[in-house]
Parts: C-alpha cells; structure tokens; sequence
C-alpha cells in the first residue's frame, strides 16, 4: 500500500457511517473550504520562511484537504479522488503539447499557456472574460486577475500615465465622498492601485505582503529599542525610533529577512 493510498483509506475510515468521526462525518464542501485556503496560505507562509519541514508538513495539510473534498464527492456519486488525479494530469497534458503532443508540436509554453485557459474556460461553457477568476482569491490578487483578463481584450491602459491618473483621481474622489459612500470609494482607489503597480509588471498581492512583513519587521525592532515602553511614547518619540530603525536597515541590510 502506498503513502496516499494509506491516507485515502484513513478519510473513508473517519466518515465512515457507523464507525467514523462526527467532526469529520458533519463536514461538507462548504465547511471545509476555509481549512483548505488556510493550510494554501500556510504552504506559502512555509515557503516564504524557508521553512522546508514545516513545507512538508504543510503540503500534507493541503494534501487532507484534497483528500477531503474528494471522499464527500466520492459518497454523494460526484466523482473521486483518481477523477481528480486524472482530470489534472489530462490538463497538464494539453497545456504542454509542446511535450506531450504525439509528435512534439505545438507552440512556445510561455506563448500557449493562456490560450490553452482560455479555450478550455469556452468549452466549460463562459460567457465572459471574467468567468473562472474565483471569488475567494485574496482581493488584491483577484482584481490583478481581472485586470489581466481584461487587458487581453484590449481593455487597458497604454502606459503607467494612465492609470496613475485614474490613481489620483479615485484618492480626490474618496477624500470628498460622504460617509455612507467611503467604502465604496475606497475599494475603487484600492482597485486604482493595483491597476497602478500592474502597469510597472508587479504583482499587488506579492509586493503588499513584501511590504507587510517589511513594516513588521521594523515595527518588531522600534519595540526592541524602546526597551517596553513604545507604546508610552509619544508620536515624535515613535517617528524618531523609525528613522533609526530605516538607518540601520540601509547601513546594515538583513539578508535574510526575505523581500522587502
């Protein structure tokens, strides 16, 4: 018995009917997809860290959650986990026919691959561009989506001047919205951004967390020089601990503290 046969037999044991877990006989497609974006962005988290034996355990994590979905699937008559396994080795299959095709044709991947997407989101039935861009994609990355998909219809800025322009106007207009309005604003100016940041060929959600991880690395290090007691401080005080901190991070640079 392999590995994944040994773990698919242990998911049909614990919803197993008579003898399984009730946590796990109580689950559905529904309740379980939150575990499964969490241990996807705990598989990231890992690999960001470089944490290669928590990236192992990880996977296995997101493995579960595979392994899951596809046993509920399985007991409702849907299909199974060897449907997945096929379905994806079918796709990759047609996405690479410069390595698969009996003959080896087929054009450059880098040139084929989105057309591949785009004519098996037709033949799964879209309607539109948008179709297939899932909705619980972190926002930023969702909208970097849609940005995409739109500009391969034409529909895009030229040049970063454009959306600049879009960038400052969409600031003005949430400056000047009413309150009941703000949110609304503010998702524009958010969506204004990305379109901003993708015109320069960066990639929102990517430079967002490296900005995350960089503000909490410095923040980590006021604390420390504060010596506990930060939070006591007043502003002009906290302002001057982080242009110390920016100091040192240029004269010293952390090499390992990954993008930032």
């Amino acid at each position: 018995m392999t590995q994944l046969d040994r773990l698919l037999a242990i998911m049909a044991r614990l919803r197993d009917p008579q003898r399984g877990c009730r946590w796990d006989l109580a689950q559905s497609f529904a309740t379980i997809a939150p575990y499964t974006i969490e241990e996807a962005y705990e598989v990231a988290d890992a690999i960001e860290r470089g944490a290669i034996d928590d990236l192992r355990g990880e996977l296995g994590d997101l493995l579960l959650q595979v392994v899951f979905h596809a046993r509920i699937a399985e007991e409702a008559g849907l299909f199974d986990f060897e449907a997945v396994a096929r379905g994806i080795a079918d796709k990759m299959e047609a996405r690479h026919p410069h390595l698969f095709a009996p003959d080896g044709s087929g054009a450059d991947p880098a040139t084929r691959w989105e057309d591949l997407k785009a004519a098996e989101r037709a033949h799964a039935g879209a309607t539109s561009a948008m179709d297939g861009v899932a909705r619980a994609l972190p926002a930023l990355l969702r909208a970097h989506k849609l940005q995409q998909r739109a500009a391969r219809d034409g529909f895009d800025w030229p040049d970063p001047a454009g959306p600049a322009a879009k960038l400052a106007e969409e600031a003005q207009e949430l400056a000047e919205a009413p309150p009941q309005h703000r949110a609304e604003e503010a998702g524009d100016l958010l969506f204004a951004a990305v379109n901003l940041v993708r015109a320069y060929g960066i990639d929102a959600e990517q430079a967002l967390r490296a900005a995350n991880a960089k503000f909490e690395r410095r923040y980590r290090a006021m604390e420390a020089l504060a010596g506990g007691t930060f939070a006591s401080l007043d502003l002009a005080a906290q302002e001057a601990l982080w242009q110390a901190v920016k100091r040192k991070e240029r004269e010293e640079p952390d090499t390992t503290a990954g993008p930032a």
